[in-house]
């Protein structure tokens, strides 16, 4: 039985606890935002991202629930080995998305669009968007060089030069290879 969880703003979700399944309907207050939603999880979920879509219909969708932390408490809480794990799985993530010209927006400030649990699981595509130019890897990057993180981080002996790393993005930016993106990751997990 689904009882009503969470309340966003452009729609109302509700969980079975008992069966593991979020179901999103729509609030009508943004019109296609489900139907967005179904038709990046279909394509998103072939390659291992975001959350199991199980059932969509009219204005609303069922997922698999994902259970974890956010990534914020995950990052302020865990080890560094654990945090390095992390950050390498969500890179990883997002270049995905960017070279399937996926932009999922949020990724500057993912702190409830990142799961992490058994695994990392990106969440709420209801905003992703074909682009040319997508930047959840830059902009995956700015959340990790943010004031708050970035602080964190340093306590966990995970600091990086930001400066090298903003210059290895605008090479990264031009045209999204592998060899900059493993760069990036090399220059973040020193």
């Amino acid at each position: 039985m689904f009882l009503k969880y969470k309340k966003g703003w452009r729609s109302i979700v509700y969980l079975d606890k008992s069966k593991g399944l979020i179901k999103k309907i729509s609030n009508g207050r943004v019109l296609n935002r489900i139907e967005n939603e179904v038709n990046w999880l279909n394509k998103l979920n072939k390659i291992g991202i975001g959350p199991k879509l199980i059932s969509y219909g009219d204005n609303y969708l069922i997922i698999k629930f994902v259970n974890g932390v956010l990534i914020g408490d995950y990052i302020n809480n865990e080890s560094s080995v654990r945090i390095e794990k992390l950050i390498k799985e969500i890179l990883e993530q997002c270049y995905k998305l960017d070279k399937m010209n996926v932009d999922k927006e949020e990724m500057t400030n993912p702190y409830k669009h990142i799961i992490v649990g058994k695994k990392v699981v990106m969440i709420d595509f209801e905003r992703a968007r074909f682009s040319l130019k997508p930047h959840n890897i830059t902009g995956f990057c700015q959340y990790l060089t943010s004031k708050k993180i970035y602080s964190v981080l340093c306590k966990k002996g995970l600091g990086f030069d930001k400066n090298k790393l903003k210059e290895i993005l605008k090479k990264y930016k031009r045209n999204y290879s592998w060899k900059d993106f493993k760069k990036i990751e090399d220059s973040i997990l020193v």
